[in-house]
């Protein structure tokens, strides 16, 4: 897809009703295994028993278990609920080179999500937390999610992942899945973030999308080098023994990011922003969904 083509162009959702349709025959329609709820309330499967109180509603009471114990009990169902999605999509600068695939990204599993009938928000995250999309749920809102999406820019300055996840949870109580989709390369760490994402009980599922170029230093000798973030300026040599140097760091924060997800049971797909933004949907949704 040329980076010209609009997120509302007929060939695009047609890429994504083709993901939507995955996700319905793999999943059963639905990001995650299971979303069933554990508090007991009015749905269609059974779950409990309990004494009857004064003020039940009489149509619940099991008149089998009046006839045979000569007790009053209601009978209690399984709540079921919608799901809430969030997505997080790192807007900052950095972003510039790989926006586009992690746009895709965000369509593709809000696509799924709203078609799915789930509560979908979708944020900027930069040095501060902006909404794309208010809450939202339904088929009728697909085209509006897109046009957002489409006319999203990279903005801000150095990017505030700690911050923009205090921001985001000030905002939004209601726990859900939280995605993330961001190249992690946060100047203060991804480490706060995903910590407080976990310990106020949110799924969150990183999505890291990498351009080949961040990965390898190919420059040699004096260069001037510009923050695409910041506009801090600096000039250094780069010998081989300095590019080794950058690759290794490169390599060993993306090493880091893997392993924190996997202590905290967050789950991670790290990609390139060569790959096609529909296959790295269509293995998530083979591995199980976005789970850990």
């Amino acid at each position: 897809m040329k980076s010209t083509e609009s997120l509302t162009d007929a060939r695009f959702i047609q890429r994504l009703e083709s993901l939507y349709l995955l996700a319905r025959k793999v999943l059963g329609g639905t990001l995650q295994a299971d979303r069933k709820s554990t508090r007991k309330g009015a749905g269609i499967t059974f779950a409990d028993y309990a004494e009857y109180q004064m003020g039940d509603d009489y149509r619940s009471i099991d008149w089998r278990v009046y006839a045979r114990f000569d007790e009053l009990v209601v009978k209690l169902f399984e709540l079921e609920e919608d799901a809430t999605i969030y997505i997080l999509l790192d807007c900052s600068h950095s972003m510039k080179s790989k926006f586009l695939m992690a746009r895709q990204l965000a369509a593709g599993l809000g696509y799924i999500g709203l078609n799915c009938l789930d509560r979908l928000s979708v944020y900027s995250l930069a040095d501060r937390l902006d909404p794309i999309l208010d809450p939202t749920r339904g088929r009728a809102r697909v085209f509006p999610f897109l046009r957002k999406l489409d006319e999203q820019q990279t903005v801000g300055k150095d990017t505030d992942f700690t911050t923009c996840c205090k921001t985001f949870q000030a905002r939004r109580h209601r726990k859900g899945m939280v995605i993330v989709v961001s190249d992690f390369l946060f100047p203060g760490g991804y480490e706060q973030g995903l910590k407080l994402l976990n310990w106020h009980g949110h799924d969150v599922y990183c999505l890291q999308v990498h351009d080949p170029a961040d990965l390898k230093c190919d420059w040699k000798g004096d260069v001037d080098v510009q923050c695409v973030e910041s506009d801090a300026h600096m000039r250094v040599t780069v010998s081989p023994k300095e590019a080794r140097a950058y690759e290794d760091a490169i390599a060993a924060w993306n090493n880091g990011l893997k392993k924190e997800c996997a202590r905290r049971g967050i789950g991670l797909a790290s990609v390139t922003s060569e790959v096609a933004f529909d296959a790295v949907i269509q293995d998530i949704l083979r591995r199980g969904g976005l789970v850990a």
